[in-house]
């Protein structure tokens, strides 16, 4: 397919998948238009996952370079945010394992389990406040699993534990942001903390 014109705005209309086919030609302007529309995105992946700003914006930044270097690799069979995602999710975990913070998750996640919601609790409190109330280790499982789509084996395989324990953390989370959220959300929780789920097990 031909060339869009020099203005970025011509690579605006296009699909991801044009987008990264020509980001694999090498057109940097293609993958700027990749990474100003999931930029977001992926940073607020990251604060759910317990990073905070600067942080979420090194490990984002990061991601899109090695997407950008990795980019031959993507296929289409899923969402370029979804591959993009699986990336800075991964990356942080690294970050976290460099930093020996990842023993700490499960201790962490005694004290948390004692927090719970007054039952006149305003209802709209939104799923970023709700994500404060789980402990690390869930809200860390939460996020790869929905957040960055991961399988609850890819998670536990990136975070060195047991099937078993992700499932656990997973469950707990998900039934604590239900209580946590308006009564009567329960479905919609499911559409708002699972989007890029893709089929867990």
């Amino acid at each position: 397919m031909p060339m869009p014109g020099a203005n970025q705005s011509s690579f605006a209309s296009l699909h991801d998948v044009e987008l990264c086919s020509y980001s694999a030609a090498g057109e940097r302007r293609a993958f700027g238009e990749l990474v100003r529309r999931h930029g977001s995105s992926v940073r607020h992946l990251l604060r759910r996952m317990g990073a905070q700003a600067a942080l979420a914006d090194d490990v984002a930044q990061d991601a899109f370079l090695a997407a950008f270097e990795r980019i031959a690799e993507f296929r289409g069979e899923g969402t370029f945010a979804g591959w993009v995602k699986k990336i800075a999710a991964r990356l942080y975990l690294r970050r976290l394992q460099r930093e020996k913070r990842l023993s700490a998750l499960a201790a962490e996640e005694g004290a948390a389990d004692e927090a719970h919601t007054d039952g006149d609790a305003d209802h709209r409190i939104d799923l970023d406040e709700a994500m404060k109330g789980l402990s690390a280790a869930e809200r860390l499982c939460v996020s790869m699993c929905y957040g960055a789509g991961l399988s609850h084996g890819e998670a536990a395989d990136a975070l060195n534990l047991p099937l078993g324990t992700v499932k656990s953390h997973v469950k707990r989370g998900l039934e604590k942001l239900r209580a946590r959220l308006a009564p009567g959300a329960e479905a919609k929780t499911g559409d708002a903390v699972l989007e890029g789920r893709r089929g867990n097990g």
